[in-house]
C-alpha cells in the first residue's frame, strides 16, 4: 500500500493549468444524491413504488449551501422500449423534479442508474447496443438541451463490461448529445463500478485510467466521475469504516491521475456511517478536493431521500432531532467560496 508521503508527492507531481470554463478552486459543486426515483421495478407505481423528492427536502439541502443534486432514475421507466419514445408522464416527472431543484438555485445532475444494464441486458450487448444507448442519449439530451444547471451522467456505475466495450458505448452516448446541439457539461464513468480504488488497475478489459483516455468530446467539455465508500471493500454496503485510509490514498490517486492527464473529476457517490474512523476519513476526502480545485469539480454525498429509512447509517436525510454529523461536515465542506462553474460550454468556444 503506498505511503502517505508517497501520495503528497504523487499530488506534488504534475501541475494542471486551471480552465476557466469548467473549475473553480475549491470545487463549486457540492451536493447529495436524492434517491428515489431509481427504486423498484420498470413498472413500478410512483408515490407506492417509487418517487422523487419534494420541494420540502429540496429546499432543505440548498439551505444547507448544497450547489447540486445527483437525481437517479431508471432508464427502463422512462424509455419503456429500447429505441422508442420516452415516456411522457415519468419525463414529466424528472422535468418538474429539475425544475424545483433549479428553482432553489441548485444544478441537477441527471442519472440513469442502470450500472450498465437495461432491464438485464448488459450495454453494448443486443437489443441495448451502443446505438440504442446513443438514442437513449439523444432523446433526453433534446429535452434538456443547453438549459443552465443540467449536468448529463452517462450512466452510474457500469459493471462486468470491459473498459474497452463501456468506452465505445461512452463515446456513442456523448456523439448523440452532441448531434443534437446539447453543450451541457457531460460526466463519464468508467467500468468497474467507475471506484476510485481500482482506477488505474486492470479489472476488466483493460484499466480506466489507461483505456478511459479514449473518451472523444467533439466540445472537450467533459469530466470523469469516480465513486468511492470508506467500507473495507470499497462496496458502501458496511456500516463501519476499515478502508478509511484507502479511500483517501484512492482519492489522491485519482487527484494526481486527472492532473498528469489535465482532467476533470467529479467524486459522483461516496458515503460513510458517523464513527470517528469514518468522519476522519471523510474529513480527509473533503479537504484533498478542496485543495485541488483544479482537478475536482465536485462531489454528491450518497445519499438522503424521502424513502430512506432513518436508521440507515449513510442516510443526511432530515427527521426530527439532531442534524447528523456527516451533514455537518457537508455543510462545512460547502462553506468555501468558489466561483460558478459552466453547466453549459457557450456557442463558439
Amino acid at each position: 500500500m503506498r505511503t502517505r508521503r508517497h501520495l503528497t508527492a504523487l499530488l506534488l507531481a504534475a501541475a494542471l493549468v486551471p480552465s476557466p470554463t469548467l473549475a473553480a478552486d475549491p470545487p463549486c459543486y457540492r451536493g447529495v444524491n436524492l434517491s428515489g426515483g431509481e427504486y423498484g421495478e420498470r413498472d413500478g407505481i410512483y408515490g407506492t413504488n417509487y418517487t422523487y423528492p419534494s420541494e420540502e427536502t429540496i429546499r432543505y439541502f440548498a439551505e444547507k449551501g448544497m450547489t447540486i443534486v445527483r437525481l437517479p432514475f431508471r432508464w427502463e421507466r422512462l424509455q419503456p422500449a429500447l429505441g422508442g419514445r420516452l415516456d411522457e408522464d415519468e419525463l414529466k416527472r424528472i422535468k418538474d423534479t429539475g425544475g424545483l431543484i433549479r428553482k432553489h438555485g441548485m444544478a441537477v445532475l441527471l442519472d440513469p442508474h442502470n450500472f450498465g444494464y437495461y432491464d438485464k441486458v448488459q450495454v453494448g450487448t443486443a437489443p441495448a447496443t451502443d446505438a440504442a444507448f446513443g438514442d437513449f442519449w439523444a432523446r433526453l439530451a433534446v429535452e434538456f438541451a443547453n438549459q443552465d444547471g443540467v449536468l448529463f451522467g452517462l450512466m452510474n456505475e457500469p459493471h462486468d463490461i470491459k473498459a474497452t466495450d463501456w468506452l465505445d458505448a461512452a463515446n456513442a452516448a456523448i456523439r448523440s448529445i452532441r448531434a443534437v446541439g446539447a453543450r451541457n457539461l457531460i460526466l463519464v464513468p468508467g467500468t468497474a463500478w467507475s471506484g476510485a480504488h481500482s482506477w488505474e488497475e486492470d479489472v476488466i478489459g483493460g484499466a480506466n485510467g489507461t483505456v478511459m483516455l479514449g473518451v472523444r468530446d467533439p466540445l472537450d467539455f467533459y469530466a470523469y466521475e469516480v465513486h468511492q465508500y470508506l467500507d473495507i471493500d470499497s462496496s458502501g454496503t458496511h456500516p463501519t469504516c476499515e478502508g478509511a485510509t484507502g479511500a483517501v490514498e484512492a482519492i489522491a490517486g485519482v487527484t494526481a491521475w486527472l492532473k498528469k492527464n489535465h482532467k476533470r473529476g467529479f467524486l459522483g457517490e461516496f458515503g460513510a456511517a458517523a464513527d470517528k474512523d469514518c468522519m476522519s476519513g471523510l474529513t480527509e476526502i473533503y479537504s484533498t478536493m478542496s485543495d485541488n480545485g483544479d482537478a475536482w469539480l465536485g462531489w454528491s454525498y450518497w445519499a438522503a431521500g424521502e424513502w430512506w429509512p432513518a436508521d440507515e447509517p449513510f442516510n443526511v436525510q432530515p427527521r426530527k432531532g439532531a442534524e447528523r454529523p456527516q451533514m455537518r461536515l457537508l455543510v462545512n465542506s460547502a462553506k468555501a467560496k468558489a466561483g460558478a462553474c459552466a453547466s453549459v460550454k457557450p456557442a463558439g468556444k
